[in-house]
């Protein structure tokens, strides 16, 4: 029984190829198919990443300042203003980023807020290297080797000491008088 569903789920006939595939080709014969070439610093992924973020950040000052981007209405009090760099941390390491400045600096981005200085994803490594048992030092080093990023002990303590609360509320939970245990 051959449904529509099913007939959707099948490889298209044209050897498995997608709309844009011609680009990925291309993409991967700049930057070589290789590990490092897709992964590694300056790679394809980290390139698509940051091109990503910018477009991302151009299109959050568009919708801020009501207009596109190669325009100017007249009678505006404010448009673009060049960009301002800023040097993330991710989970790949640093990447530095262009952020897109207005005249009167009342642009606030979303996706990388003032004041930020690296991913969620990046505390959540430290958080984790933490919670198994790794201690400060041991964290900046693995990190210092493994991403080339070089951090505080004092940064990573804040990080990890941003999970301390809730560690410490588990841990005074109450807990209930007797608790039935089964053995097999």
């Amino acid at each position: 029984m051959n449904t529509q569903v099913e007939q959707k789920k099948k490889k298209p006939r044209n050897g498995g190829h997608q709309p844009g595939d011609e680009i990925i080709d291309a993409l991967l014969e700049k930057y070589g198919a290789t590990k490092e070439g897709i992964f590694g610093e300056e790679g394809l992924v980290e390139m698509l990443t940051k091109r990503a973020l910018e477009r991302a950040l151009r299109g959050e000052l568009t919708h801020h300042l009501g207009y596109a981007e190669k325009e100017k209405p007249e009678g505006q009090e404010n448009w673009r203003n060049g960009y301002s760099s800023k040097t993330l941390l991710t989970k790949n390491g640093e990447m530095e980023i262009q952020i897109p400045r207005d005249r009167k600096s009342d642009f606030e981005p979303l996706i990388i807020s003032k004041g930020e200085k690296r991913f969620k994803e990046f505390d959540e490594r430290i958080i984790s290297m933490y919670a198994g048992g790794m201690t400060v030092r041991e964290i900046q080093t693995f990190l210092e080797d493994h991403y080339k990023v070089e951090l505080s002990p004092d940064f990573i303590s804040t990080v990890t000491d941003s999970v301390n609360e809730d560690v410490k509320e588990w841990q005074n939970r109450p807990l209930e008088p007797v608790y039935p245990l089964v053995i097999f």
